[in-house]
């Protein structure tokens, strides 16, 4: 099939509503379209214990989300990546010489810890609008070394804006233009898990000598998930004190503020905020239409401007909806033979925006409520009966991942302390990595509240 890699990027982007945030980013993202013929597809994957892990939690997945597109029998095979394909460098560093002949462009690119660049998440294929303008010219400078007098950036932005873009774009320009041979990209949980794991096999003096002695830029994202968790913070703290000590570059991305994020002790908070703050918001028209024409012209498709505008007005709220909009208008008329014009984008966007009108915390609550048979008063209680505590936790936990509601109004609406409503959302996704009954309860739920179905 000619357009396999355009149902490949579907079928991830139809995946990724269902998992959480990190989890997508840890196990889905990274998976790339190596080869096809008919009916079979080979998938990417850095090792064997990751194509282990893909097969044993995900594979259904992907064969699910393949068939609801229309492509029912396929054969789906995983192959681990030759460094060549999967990354222009291996784990550990080389002379810069090395550096330069293996540089191959287009493709991933491994970080020294592990975490990999996504393919096109460049300084090049960022669009740029007045909403992103002071970060992406905040992170170019910093990856530069142009910003005087400072060597540490938070960027500020909420999911699907852009954040994971531009922290890796900066990372990729160090490292191919060799600004920076140690670049160390990670999430906030990856640095918690890895510092857990060292505790307890009694490595933390590594641990400690790779994050203070060799590095020379850490990416870290994710930073609220920090939240309460006070040996990764004071770790963390003294970590940069290393390294800002040693005068080498921090890059911190988060969906709040350090002084927003629930117990973050002062001395992380403080170090946090030292260097410039920058924001994304969401694009406006202008720019979503740039953006929707660049994704056409990336992935072949021939999108019409009259639609391209249309999707641009239809969906506003960030660039990962874009995508979806995109993608579905454009396989949907690929494989059932549709021109695409208005009234086909009209038929594939109109779940997607009715859905959106409809989707409030109160509406979460009262689904949740009815399916768990608890009362709307006992939801917003103080009981700590696990009855009522466990659909509380998930009704905040979704109205988190489908609401622009910031989590301190979300705590509210429940009558819960900002902390609170944090300790709720960490507390499902720590339970869903388990595959256990709220792993089918929460899919059941947001199956229903994606297809407007309550």
């Amino acid at each position: 099939m000619e357009n396999m890699g355009l149902f490949w990027e579907e079928v991830k982007g139809q995946i990724k509503k269902t998992l959480p945030d990190h989890s997508y980013r840890m196990w889905i993202d990274p998976v790339e379209l190596l080869e096809h013929d008919n009916h079979h597809i080979k998938l990417s994957s850095p090792n064997t214990y990751f194509i282990k892990r893909l097969k044993d939690n995900y594979l259904p997945m992907f064969e699910k989300e393949f068939s609801n597109i229309g492509i029912s029998d396929i054969h789906i095979e995983f192959k681990v990546s030759s460094p060549k394909k999967a990354s222009a460098y291996p784990a550990v560093p080389l002379p810069s010489k090395k550096l330069k002949q293996m540089h191959l462009p287009g493709l991933n690119i491994r970080f020294n810890s592990g975490r990999m660049f996504k393919k096109g998440f460049t300084f090049d294929d960022f669009v740029v609008g007045d909403n992103s303008s002071f970060a992406y010219s905040a992170l170019l400078s910093l990856s530069q070394g142009k910003i005087k007098g400072s060597n540490i950036l938070y960027l500020l932005a909420k999911t699907g804006l852009g954040k994971s873009h531009l922290s890796q774009a900066a990372g990729y320009h160090m490292i191919t233009n060799n600004l920076s041979r140690k670049v160390y990209y990670i999430t906030a949980e990856d640095f918690t898990n890895e510092m857990i794991f060292s505790l307890k096999n009694n490595t933390i003096a590594q641990f400690k000598e790779k994050y203070r002695e060799k590095c020379d830029v850490l990416i870290l994202e994710d930073v609220q998930f920090l939240s309460g968790k006070d040996a990764t913070q004071k770790e963390l703290a003294m970590t940069l004190d290393y390294l800002l000590g040693a005068d080498k570059k921090i890059i911190f991305s988060g969906c709040e503020l350090p002084d927003d994020i629930p117990k973050l002790n002062d001395q992380l908070k403080s170090r946090l905020t030292l260097g410039v703050v920058t924001q994304i918001d969401a694009p406006d028209y202008t720019t979503r239409v740039r953006i929707l024409k660049k994704k056409s012209k990336k992935f072949g498709c021939e999108i019409p401007d009259q639609v391209t505008e249309y999707i641009a007005q239809e969906l506003c709220d960030d660039v990962r909806q874009l995508e979806s909009g995109l993608f579905g208008v454009a396989a949907k008329g690929q494989l059932m033979g549709y021109n695409i014009d208005i009234a086909l984008a009209k038929s594939v966007l109109e779940n997607i925006t009715r859905t959106k009108k409809r989707i409030t915390v109160e509406s979460i609550k009262k689904l949740v409520c009815k399916e768990f048979s608890v009362s709307q008063t006992d939801i917003v209680s103080a009981s700590r009966k696990r009855r009522i505590v466990k659909p509380r936790q998930l009704a905040i936990f979704l109205s988190r991942k489908y609401t622009d509601q910031p989590i301190k109004k979300i705590g509210t609406s429940f009558n819960k302390y900002h902390a609170t409503a944090i300790y709720a959302i960490n507390a499902i996704e720590r339970e869903l990595k388990q595959k256990s009954v709220l792993y089918e309860q929460v899919t059941y739920l947001s199956k229903k509240i994606e297809t407007g179905k309550f």
